[in-house]
């Protein structure tokens, strides 16, 4: 749907607190920039070019997976504009069906369908003199391209049902996370349209492809969680440290953020482990297995956690106790019921 929006800080799971650190783009160090934190030089540099960007007119095409910032970035080219004061609004190309689609960007007049009850304006003339985002661009039918390529050619706008041309002050951003060249190719998407909206394209890394930043989210993450009041996370166990970075987050940031989240609810402690995790986390093939089990078949496997570091911190914990559950949950500032759950899963003696 439609949002209004001073460069929205959800698209990647990303907050718009205080900077982390005294980094920058053009040196090393955790940065801030917009909502992203990254110390990603592979992201400083495309966030480069989003600085160089901001200070002309040209259409931006942003590319990048679900789940990476492509939001964000708009949001950032708008604010670093000349148009910052104008109006930012932003739609889903994906969320909507052509026919409403059509009525949100265009307009429409009263009468022109079943239930127009009234003149509305439309996505483009309520962003003039701002910045629109257009998320998820590959996604629009082929005559809803056609009309975008004309109001981007003449700047002006026709409603659903009218006659006469609006004239738009409107600067475009477009986002996707597929290849319009590739859409081009197979049919789905118009050349000349994707000249128009790709002057100048941006890439945004995978999480994946910027794995010294999962620590820094991490903190970032578990920080706001600890925020909230009720459990207080003071570290991260090496065994959880160790699943955050062997993942390839498919849903990068914001699969990240809602991990952390699980591990906050589902744990107890200051400590965060690994059984904490989501169970994909820890065996990919395991959150398969544990959403095809029928209700009625029992309770759910419990994911097995490989020997790691954290098994060998337990034994460690165990030895130092001589053996008291208790004691070593103490010396790893967790509960004894969550140690328990813990070395089960790892496939310790939980005899005593």
């Amino acid at each position: 749907m439609v949002k209004t929006t001073k460069g929205t800080r959800e698209e990647a799971g990303e907050g718009g607190e205080e900077p982390l650190g005294e980094g920058t783009l053009d040196g090393p160090g955790p940065v801030h920039f917009h909502g992203l934190w990254t110390q990603s030089a592979v992201l400083k540099r495309a966030l480069h070019v989003v600085t160089r960007a901001a200070r002309v007119e040209a259409s931006v095409l942003v590319r990048g997976e679900t789940g990476t910032g492509k939001e964000l970035v708009a949001g950032a080219l708008h604010a670093l504009s000349p148009r910052a004061r104008g109006p930012f609004r932003a739609v889903n190309c994906a969320a909507l069906s052509p026919s409403l689609l059509e009525s949100e960007l265009f307009g429409h007049v009263r009468g022109a369908f079943t239930g127009a009850v009234r003149d509305t304006p439309g996505i483009f003339r309520a962003a003039s003199g701002g910045t629109l985002f257009l998320d998820e661009v590959a996604e629009m039918p082929l005559d809803l391209q056609a009309k975008l390529l004309r109001v981007l050619e003449t700047r002006s706008v026709v409603p659903l049902g009218g006659r006469d041309a609006v004239s738009v002050d409107v600067r475009v951003v477009a986002a996707t996370h597929t290849s319009l060249r590739r859409a081009v190719q197979q049919g789905r998407f118009r050349a000349d349209l994707m000249y128009r909206l790709r002057v100048v394209p941006i890439v945004l890394p995978a999480l994946r492809e910027r794995r010294e930043d999962v620590p820094l989210l991490t903190q970032r993450f578990l920080t706001s969680l600890n925020a909230r009041g009720g459990r207080q996370i003071a570290r991260v166990a090496p065994g959880a440290r160790d699943a955050l970075a062997r993942y390839d987050w498919p849903g990068n940031v914001r699969e990240l953020r809602n991990a952390l989240e699980y591990a906050y609810v589902v744990g107890d402690g200051p400590v965060l482990v690994a059984a904490d995790l989501p169970p994909e986390l820890l065996d990919p093939e395991a959150a398969g297995e544990v959403v095809d089990t029928p209700r009625d078949a029992g309770p759910e496997p419990t994911a097995r956690i490989p020997e790691t570091v954290e098994s060998l911190e337990i034994r460690a914990a165990l030895a130092s106790a001589e053996g008291s559950r208790e004691k070593a949950a103490a010396l790893l500032g967790v509960s004894r019921v969550t140690l328990w759950r813990r070395m089960k899963q790892l496939g310790l003696d939980t005899g005593r």
